[in-house]
């Protein structure tokens, strides 16, 4: 088929926010339709993708499209999917739609009878940019072309986050929009500084490729299969610096500890539709590059830097999970579980066996429905009681039984519970480690058991014992929330009992990776006596 599927991926969601920009004034309720319509739209290319992608093809990437761009400077618009890219798209044009609706309300407090800022039809618009920048962010397979939208998208979200924020709880105004003007602040700063030493690492790529190949380039097939070949070589130190540079813009997206700091304040201040956009949706963005670029690009220097990027993930996976246990305001426990959670992520990653990057990439999906779950039911939550902190809860599962019901599934999601999605993508991520690195895998258990106690505190703490007097008469969910929540259960349920369909897709997708890094499951330490006596 001629027709240009990627591209269209992306095309609907962009064109889907001008249409939302452009919407009157006075059709609010219109825009949002209109904004909903195009979600779907674009969930429904994405399924498309998963239909014609063959997991058995031969090629690393399909349904690939290549034209001519900025021929002088060796850029190309170069897009491609493999099993890791195509499910996480569809992961990404699955929860927009969900987002879209469990946002239907959130700019309507902005909304005055003499403004002509429309706020209603920025947010929605907004929403489908980030989506279509983060698509095409998968899809790319020129370094140039990914960079551009790796960085483009930080502008929806900074205007997500300051001009659409949390206004729930009894802070004054002028204190509200001071934290929300630092966490988009904070956000913008940390991304960018990382997006610019990438910058740097771009530019040295393109000038190596240049100096050895005649002709500088930034397709990463074209770059990979010259090394395969060995008309590429980087010099020991140049490969390992230009790593650096890839790495630390990823790390600072994914959030890795000690570059996570911005995401506390981001999701805290954020709408909760927001913060899942930001979580589940945006920093996906960093581990995936990981994957992608790092290993691939830079396979020698992945290896060397293994061992310091394991520690850093085994903190974040600890510190995470311990500032979670203490934390007070519900976002900011989400948020802080969400850095456990990647820290798992990426060690998974440079845990360099198939099991590791199975799990990582499964985890990732997971991770983005389980914390979707989790998050839009707790924005369900405090906008009843217009409250994020824990000690204002008390007793809701007596008044409220669905969405405290909803509440403890999400929970038990996170925390990894057997039979839920992302107990599976855990359990192949610590079984990828053990096999080659046992004591990080020993470790890492650790962030399993805290996952358990700050989940079930704060369950405990907000959802039993006695009714506090500002939850009696809190509404259950309503329909249209019900319609948000439970799909994503649904799929929490589906996706722990039989994973198959996903991983399929990804196995493939994750030997081709390590077959670039030249890296080869560890084989099982038996003794031949011991195989003797087990005759």
């Amino acid at each position: 088929m001629s027709f240009p599927l990627l591209t269209a991926t992306a095309a609907v969601p962009a064109l889907g926010a001008v249409a939302t920009a452009a919407v009157p004034a006075a059709r609010r309720t219109a825009a949002k339709w209109l904004a909903l319509a195009f979600s779907l739209a674009t969930l429904l290319l994405a399924a498309v993708q998963l239909v014609r992608f063959d997991p058995e093809a031969k090629g690393p990437f399909q349904l690939t499209e290549s034209h001519a761009w900025i021929a002088d400077f060796g850029v190309r618009y170069e897009l491609g999917v493999d099993g890791i890219a195509v499910v996480l798209i569809a992961l990404t044009a699955l929860l927009v739609p969900f987002i879209v609706l469990a946002g239907w309300h959130d700019a309507d407090p902005l909304e005055t009878k003499s403004t002509r800022w429309r706020p209603t039809q920025g947010f929605f618009a907004l929403i489908l940019m980030v989506e279509a920048m983060v698509v095409i962010a998968f899809e790319a397979t020129d370094v140039f072309l990914f960079y551009i939208f790796f960085e483009a998208m930080l502008i929806p979200m900074y205007f997500l986050i300051g001009g659409f924020g949390d206004r729930a709880g009894e802070r004054p105004e002028a204190e509200t929009a001071t934290q929300r003007s630092y966490a988009a602040v904070k956000f913008l700063l940390y991304n960018l500084v990382g997006g610019l030493i990438m910058l740097a690492a771009v530019i040295g790529l393109y000038a190596v490729t240049a100096h050895q190949l005649g002709t500088g380039t930034f397709s990463l097939t074209e770059i990979v299969q010259a090394r395969a070949n060995g008309e590429l070589e980087f010099a020991t130190t140049t490969e390992r610096a230009l790593f650096l540079g890839f790495f630390f813009a990823f790390a600072v997206k994914a959030p890795l500890w000690p570059l996570h700091t911005w995401l506390p304040n981001a999701m805290g201040e954020a709408t909760a539709p927001v913060a899942v956009l930001i979580t589940a949706v945006v920093d996906k963005v960093g581990t995936f590059a990981m994957l992608r670029f790092c290993l691939q690009l830079f396979p020698e220097a992945s290896k060397w830097a293994t061992p310091v990027i394991l520690v850093l993930s085994l903190i974040s996976i600890l510190y995470g999970a311990l500032l979670a246990v203490g934390q007070r305001d519900i976002k900011r426990l989400i948020a802080y579980a969400s850095i456990s959670h990647f820290g798992f992520i990426v060690l998974g990653i440079f845990a360099m066996t198939t099991q590791g990057q199975g799990g990582a990439t499964l985890y990732m999906v997971n991770h983005g429905i389980s914390t979707a779950a989790l998050m839009l039911v707790a924005g369900f939550l405090i906008s009843r009681r217009r409250s994020r902190l824990i000690a204002d809860y008390g007793g809701v599962q007596k008044v409220a039984p669905v969405l405290a019901g909803t509440f403890l599934v999400g929970g038990l999601a996170t925390l990894s519970l057997p039979g839920l999605a992302p107990f599976v993508s855990e359990f192949l991520v610590l079984v990828g480690t053990f096999s080659r690195y046992p004591a990080v895998g020993v470790i890492a258990t650790v962030g399993i058991v805290l996952a358990a106690l700050y989940v079930l505190v704060l369950y405990q703490r907000t959802m039993t014992g006695p009714v506090k007097e500002a939850v009696r008469g809190m509404p259950d969910l309503r329909v249209r929330e019900l319609v948000v929540v439970a799909p994503l259960i649904a799929l929490l349920l589906f996706l722990g009992i039989y994973p198959k369909p996903l991983t399929q897709m990804i196995d493939p997708a994750v030997e081709h990776t390590m077959s670039q890094v030249e890296k080869g499951d560890p084989q099982p330490d038996v003794r031949v006596n011991d195989v003797e006596a087990a005759k």
